[in-house]
């Protein structure tokens, strides 16, 4: 168990100037607050405080950050007051826990909301101070660390939300080792079965792998020290999750892969010791090409700086190689907490804040989104740190991610520009807008004011603020033309009863009006309405004139609109869906191919015209392209399940008896099976293909993981669309 005196020995060996009075006076209050309360472990919950805290000394982290840890949970989980914090540790304590605290109890419709909002809150807290993410960082680093006296369901959850969330914003801020241990910690927790499955065939070469790397080590530094290189070599197996991910990636079994260790050169010197090394290491191995990676010219945009080299080693395998100085080193395994220092309250970077910009940009996003899954797609496609760097026309560095295409290079320009690109030149010529970005190529924008975002952009562009820009100006410009429609419904109708829409617009009647019936709205939303059907343009003429609207339209309006566009005939009603649409059984409904929901799924409805109510999964990327205006509530019948049928993929060894333990499990779950393609190839690989008739999506998981856990399946996934 970490004690206090602990950390203030270990803060004093970096820091001789620590304001100890203040460690001691949050260190007593935290104990006296929390006295009497444990953890799920039957510990006292002190530990807690004190474990995170520890972790933050480790990243040389200042005193008010180490304090505000170890009261970190003081607001949430005691009687403690904000003010309380204030007046005994200063404002900025106060601020830095109260920005670390769950405020309000919000009830959201899904867990992926609740994660998107919770991940929400912790943007707009960190944009003030990026302490309050780095205390989030360890306290969830300790979380998991602790993870196994929790229920299963929980770790699951917890598990997933630190791989989605935590891990990547770890990588991004550059804090290797930290981003190492959550991301190793949580795939054990997601993939128990597959962590053991690699063990176990990682574990039958373990003497003969340590003693290939002491080989490999030895001549690495006796060729270095010929050359009067001061380094420092060490040999390492890639972890787990790393490894698995490009087994499925790149559909290979674990003895096709043989860059599975790693080596690292670190040189105590000047970075040109860096490329006099990698001159060294090529000289002895013949490197593979197109597997250097320069990020010592071109750090990665969380300062990352290194040299990436794959050789073919001594025995005719390949060796990832990374050569990098003491403190190219160091800023890998602290990122930010090697560069921030906290001076009277101010935060100072010593290094360049341009490679933080990100963060700026992501809180942009969150004050632009009203929907949070929205926003956790849009920031964990631009969290994942893959990146492609090109050149304007001016020779000025952009990074963009993996697979980027001109649209995506114009946004990350200006929104203006990639809202009317309408053509681009790579390399002086001109390709199409799909065209794929690869690193160097120099990339010039043709724009006109004529051109406007289209949906099939969408199909193609990766960014998440190119995503985000393109959403937008398309859902703009689709309620611009709805109101235009109502407007143009409803001036006809005026114009038959003898009366002027500019005039009653003038007069504000419709103004009036319009605040009535659509509950403080706008004439626009009126026009809006009118367009959608939600309104008759008859009616308001009716209200205007001062005449009886028949009651029989008003109670269900919304219903009635529905059985008269979209009743099924007898045929279809008898069919049934199991879906209902605003309490409606017969109601012509079809389901989204792109996302296949389940009954027990999220989903949400939209009205389109001809074709009734189409059905989405709520986690649908499809569902941010549509309309809001034509949304509409819709539920599961539970009274009459209807099934479904969905597809999965199973990719696992090449083994005999695999398929039918498979099979069986399904069976045994009441699951029919319509179809099954199985494939294998060379490498002792193979992918069962299933289409299956499922009643629910809490059966069609259950199976997923007993699937999961027969030895020799890597990976189970629901393939929809």
């Amino acid at each position: 168990m970490l004690r206090f005196n602990d950390i203030a020995d270990r803060m004093l060996e970096y820091s001789p100037g620590v304001d100890l009075e203040l460690l001691q006076r949050a260190y007593v209050f935290s104990a006296k607050v929390h006295e009497g309360q444990e953890r799920l472990s039957g510990e006292p919950y002190l530990i807690h405080p004190l474990e995170v805290a520890g972790l933050l000394v480790d990243m040389r982290m200042d005193t008010v950050t180490v304090a505000t840890a170890l009261l970190h949970d003081t607001l949430e989980d005691t009687l403690t007051t904000r003010d309380e914090l204030e007046r005994i540790f200063g404002e900025k304590v106060a601020f830095l826990v109260e920005g670390l605290t769950k405020i309000a109890k919000i009830e959201f419709t899904s867990a992926r909301e609740r994660q998107a909002e919770n991940f929400r809150k912790m943007l707009v807290a960190m944009s003030t101070d990026i302490r309050i993410l780095m205390i989030k960082l360890a306290d969830r680093l300790h979380n998991m660390r602790t993870l196994s006296c929790m229920p299963e369901e929980a770790r699951q959850r917890i598990a997933q939300e630190t791989m989605d969330i935590y891990v990547p914003l770890a990588h991004r801020l550059g804090i290797h080792w930290m981003k190492q241990e959550l991301e190793d910690l949580a795939f054990r927790e997601l993939q128990p079965h597959v962590v053991e499955e690699l063990e176990r065939q990682l574990t039958g070469g373990g003497e003969e792998r340590d003693k290939y790397i002491d080989e490999v080590i030895g001549i690495i530094s006796c060729k270095l020290r010929e050359a009067r290189l001061d380094t420092d070599v060490k040999g390492r197996l890639k972890d787990l999750a790393s490894i698995h991910a490009k087994m499925k990636n790149q559909g290979l079994a674990l003895d096709q892969i043989y860059d599975v260790i790693a080596f690292r050169i670190v040189i105590d010197g000047p970075s040109e010791g860096c490329y006099a090394a990698l001159g060294i290491i090529h000289a002895i191995w013949r490197p593979v090409p197109a597997r250097f990676k320069d990020y010592v010219a071109l750090p990665k945009p969380n300062g990352y700086r290194s040299l990436h080299t794959t050789v073919i080693g001594p025995y005719g395998e390949r060796m990832e190689i990374q050569i990098r100085t003491l403190e190219m080193n160091t800023d890998a395994e602290y990122g930010i907490a090697a560069h921030w220092k906290y001076k009277e309250g101010r935060v100072e970077a010593d290094g360049d804040q341009s490679r933080f910009a990100w963060l700026r940009q992501l809180l942009e996003w969150q004050r632009e989104m009203a929907d949070p899954h929205e926003f956790l797609d849009t920031v964990k496609m631009d969290l994942f740190p893959d990146d492609v760097f090109v050149f304007t026309p001016r020779g000025e560095v952009i990074n963009l991610p993996v697979r980027s295409t001109p649209v995506d290079f114009a946004y990350a320009i200006h929104s203006e520009v990639g809202n009317q690109c309408a053509g681009a030149k790579v390399n002086g010529k001109m390709v199409p807008l799909r065209h794929i970005l690869v690193g160097g190529d120099t990339v010039e924008i043709v724009t006109s004011q004529h051109q406007f975002p289209r949906k099939d952009w969408l199909d193609f562009v990766v960014s998440g603020k190119a995503r985000s820009n393109i959403r937008h100006a398309i859902r703009g410009e689709e309620t611009r033309r709805s109101r235009q429609l109502g407007r143009d419904i409803l001036s006809r109708e005026l114009r038959r009863a003898g009366l002027s829409a500019r005039k009653l617009v003038d007069d504000g009647e419709l103004g009036e009006l319009a605040k009535n019936e659509i509950r403080g709205g706008t004439v626009d939303d009126l026009f809006a309405a009118v367009s959608y059907g939600k309104i008759s343009a008859a009616s308001i003429v009716k209200k205007l004139r001062g005449e009886q609207v028949e009651d029989k339209v008003r109670p269900v309006p919304v219903q009635q609109r529905l059985r008269s566009l979209f009743k099924r005939s007898a045929k279809e009603a008898s069919a049934g869906t199991g879906i209902r649409v605003s309490g409606l059984h017969d109601v012509l409904v079809r389901f989204g191919g792109c996302c296949d929901p389940l009954p027990g799924d999220d989903i949400v409805g939209f009205v389109t015209r001809g074709r009734g109510v189409t059905v989405h999964s709520r986690a649908c990327a499809r569902v941010f392209e549509l309309d809001p205006e034509r949304r509409i509530d819709v539920d599961w019948d539970t009274e009459n399940v209807i099934p479904r049928k969905i597809s999965i993929r199973v990719s696992s060894r090449d083994k005999p008896g695999i398929l039918a333990k498979i099979t069986n499990l399904i069976s045994a779950a009441e699951i029919n099976i319509a179809g099954v393609k199985v494939t294998t190839d060379q490498g002792d690989r193979a992918v069962q293909n299933f289409e299956l008739w499922v009643s629910n999506v809490g059966t069609l998981n259950a199976v997923m993981k007993e699937i999961s856990r027969v030895k020799g399946v890597l990976s189970v996934d629901r393939v929809r669309g």
